[in-house]
């Protein structure tokens, strides 16, 4: 009946997620609300941990990509899960630090990082800098040398692999913003630079090939690019790389239509990869690592809005105006994303029209989605829209000067504010 397995119907006809009633969510802390399911974030998180011992025993580690979804009270579930995190700006590791993160079991990543953003993650003692460009390369150089450190380093790689998905969000091929191409020979001659370098230790190679990708072949490939790598890393420089970081982007179900692998096949199936071709090249396998990040936060989270008007244009199309937009579900605009709706107050009836669902912004590509199948909604309804944990309040802004929606985590019944709704006074904060 839903897109996920958290939700179900109540005795009222109400929405439910994680057995909580959405319908009372609204009334409680108001619309827009994002909901986080905690216990299927960290059943997520469980069964990255879990498949990852079973296919690599004590050489593999998953780390989160913090960017779908950050704040201090998930990160702090993450750590409690004894999983790792993936960062992007120091914004992300700085509330990963202020949650008690254990910072030792972050990579930082990014594809232009300032040098205060080096010199945060040097003296926190993160585990890992992804350095995607030589210029990061030298000023990590002199930063660690300045501060008397010696920082672990990976390479992000582009390894040229197609991974069919959307052009924005393809990042594997040779011509992206992001890291050291194959194919020109530049991946290989930053390795044996910074393995001149005195003040940094080259402790693995990193490569990410899209995001919300379906076919497992892709990733396959991928294992063997970087593994072939680093083969000829250690047979050109006598260096063998310990360890490899394969990404994330594994797809998750948006819509029926959605019909993603299990998190355990996509691991097993790469793990037979990486042992086979490690014995084929005699390399001794290396440290693993991967970095879900959708696919632990989205199908957790949805987002809960309040009709306002209906709008029938005869023949054309009907429009349910909802009281967010853009601003906090930006997806349908960058992407035109698919989402599933559903009218939270008649959530046992049959969905009997298609609408579209507009945002308050003042755009006219503020929409939720289009040709939404939806039971008849009117003013005053609670709209609930499905799979939004990732990706939504991460990249919310405050466009028209609009208040950033709160956070809600439901656990078996019940819930907790995790992020507070702007106020007001929040949106002229640093106005002078």
């Amino acid at each position: 009946m839903f897109v996920s397995e958290n939700l179900g119907v109540n005795e009222k006809g109400h929405l439910t997620v994680s057995g909580t009633d959405t319908v009372e969510l609204a009334a409680e802390y108001g619309t827009p609300l994002y909901v986080m399911d905690e216990e299927m974030v960290r059943s997520n998180c469980s069964r990255f941990r879990d498949s990852m011992k079973k296919f690599y025993g004590e050489k593999g580690e998953v780390h989160y990509a913090s960017k779908a979804f950050s704040c201090m009270e998930m990160c702090r579930i993450v750590a409690s899960e004894g999983i790792g995190l993936d960062a992007v700006s120091i914004g992300e590791l700085y509330t990963a630090l202020k949650a008690g993160f254990p910072m030792e079991k972050i990579g930082f990543h990014g594809n232009n990082k300032t040098d205060a953003e080096l010199e945060f993650a040097v003296d926190n003692g993160v585990g890992h800098i992804i350095v995607d460009n030589i210029s990061e390369l030298h000023r990590l150089e002199a930063i660690a040398a300045a501060k008397g450190k010696k920082p672990a380093i990976m390479f992000r790689i582009k390894p040229g692999i197609d991974a069919h998905t959307h052009d924005f969000v393809k990042t594997g091929q040779i011509d992206s913003k992001f890291g050291f191409a194959l194919e020109t020979g530049e991946a290989f001659d930053a390795v044996k630079e910074a393995l001149s370098c005195e003040n940094i230790s080259l402790a693995g190679l990193h490569c990410h090939i899209g995001s919300q990708i379906f076919d497992i072949a892709p990733f396959e490939e991928a294992a063997k690019v970087m593994l072939g790598f680093i083969a000829k890393i250690k047979t050109e420089l006598g260096y063998e790389v310990p360890g490899l970081n394969l990404g994330g982007g594994f797809g998750i179900k948006y819509m029926d239509k959605d019909d993603p692998q299990p998190f355990e096949v996509f691991l097993e199936r790469v793990s037979a990869v990486v042992k086979s071709e490690c014995e084929k090249l005699g390399l001794t396998q290396p440290f693993m690592y991967i970095e879900p990040g959708r696919s632990i936060a989205a199908p957790a989270g949805l987002t809960l809005y309040t009709v306002g008007a209906r709008k029938e244009i005869p023949n054309i199309r009907t429009y349910i105006s909802v009281d967010g937009g853009m601003a906090d579900s930006p997806r349908y605009i960058l992407y035109k994303s698919e989402y599933e709706a559903i009218v939270a107050n008649k959530a046992n009836e049959e969905r009997t029209e298609k609408v579209t669902i507009a945002g308050k912004c003042c755009e006219s590509g503020d929409l939720i989605g289009e040709n939404m199948s939806l039971q008849h909604a009117e003013s005053g309804d609670i709209i609930a829209v499905c799979a939004t944990g990732a990706y939504n309040y991460s990249m919310s802004s405050n466009y028209n000067r609009l208040q950033k929606p709160a956070v809600v985590f439901v656990n078996k019944g019940t819930s907790r504010i995790a992020v507070k709704r702007e106020t007001l006074d929040d949106i002229i904060r640093n106005d002078v």
